[in-house]
């Protein structure tokens, strides 16, 4: 019996590991629940499992991490907001189930650093297959990483084609149901940059050595590829329960979470190259990431500021990235880095970001 705590309880991350929960009770145990701002949703969810112990907020959550007894925190909180609930569960020595990619992406070597071999579980879907695929060799065997893009809403258009896409069509993402941030990141492909700069922190893999290709259908979630040239895949229906399932207990899979393939009927799976002059914002994460320091903190909330101006009109589709990189050049990284530096380069960010945006 694992005794799991769930942050960002309400969200689509939390709800689905509560649905594989309810189906397992023989497996697992929730002993607390943290929610961003919904009290009534997480009050009712801690009714519905027994729970005591209930958060709300980034603060709570982080001295919840603290104060229950779990075997494996879920960090299902969206935005950097969640570094801290992810330094607490480190540094209490929790199984981390990081679903919440920002905490890694922003914290870099000062998360890394905390953990434990196997200590931090991928949940994300292209995470969790390169680590299902990882199982196959050994570390010093793996050539190349290969991340799969579903390429978002806007997949095949050009680059003059994107210029008066709307939020609405921005948000009409052909696979997944995510919420306003993640779903614009996947049309811009910030996603997977972000993903990216994860995948090198997770499994310390060169970014030369991490590719992406762009894989409409959403099967296959992420790939390996060794040196005798074998490529190891991982490939399911798009549904999070699976990478959800197995980060609550890796490595062992639950029977049923899941539908599996149907090999009975005829289907097609493509795989196209990423247009980087259509979506520029893989190689500037990549820069970014060999940058390092507080660049990946300054690059995560710069695109949230440019998100939420898309959204209120003040700011076109293309301008989202080029409002990133036009933050990441005036940067210059602090001598050395730590949570509190990490907050200045942020908040310096989220400025610069708004002043440019209110100079357009």
């Amino acid at each position: 019996m694992r005794r799991v705590l769930i942050l960002g309880s309400t969200g689509s991350i939390g709800t689905q590991a509560l649905d594989v929960i309810r189906a397992n009770p023989d497996r697992f145990e929730v002993v607390g629940l943290a929610a961003g701002s919904n009290r009534a949703g997480v009050e009712a969810q801690a009714a519905a499992f027994g729970v005591d112990a209930v958060a709300l907020g980034a603060v709570e959550a982080e001295q919840l991490v603290r104060d229950v007894d779990a075997d494996v925190v879920l960090n299902g909180i969206t935005g950097s907001v969640g570094l801290g609930p992810t330094i607490a569960a480190l540094e209490e020595g929790r199984t981390l189930a990081l679903a919440n990619k920002e905490s890694l992406i922003v914290g870099g070597d000062l998360v890394t650093a905390l953990a434990a071999p196997g200590q931090i579980v991928p949940v994300d879907s292209e995470h969790s297959a390169i680590a299902q695929a990882l199982r196959a060799g050994d570390a010093h065997e793996v050539r190349r990483l290969v991340l799969t893009a579903s390429g978002g809403p806007f997949r095949g258009r050009s680059r003059s084609e994107l210029a008066d896409v709307t939020p609405a069509q921005a948000l009409a993402h052909p696979t997944w149901d995510m919420g306003r941030v993640v779903t614009t990141n996947s049309a811009t492909l910030v996603n997977k940059g972000l993903e990216v700069i994860e995948a090198h922190l997770l499994f310390d893999v060169a970014y030369d050595r991490i590719d992406v290709t762009v894989h409409p259908q959403s099967i296959v979630h992420s790939m390996v590829e060794f040196v005798d040239g074998s490529t190891i895949a991982q490939a399911s229906p798009p549904d999070m329960r699976l990478p959800i399932s197995l980060g609550l207990d890796w490595p062992h899979r639950i029977g049923g979470v899941g539908a599996p393939l149907d090999w009975t009927r005829a289907s097609q799976w493509t795989f196209e190259p990423l247009d980087e002059e259509a979506f520029g914002s893989v190689a500037l994460a990549k820069r970014v990431g060999r940058a390092g320091a507080t660049y990946p903190a300054v690059f995560n909330a710069a695109n949230e500021q440019a998100v939420d101006a898309f959204h209120e009109g003040r700011l076109s589709f293309l301008e989202i990235v080029e409002l990133i990189e036009r933050v990441v050049d005036r940067h210059e990284a602090p001598s050395a880095l730590s949570r509190e530096s990490l907050a200045e380069a942020e908040a310096w960010a989220r400025r610069t970001a708004d002043e440019i945006i209110a100079a357009r």
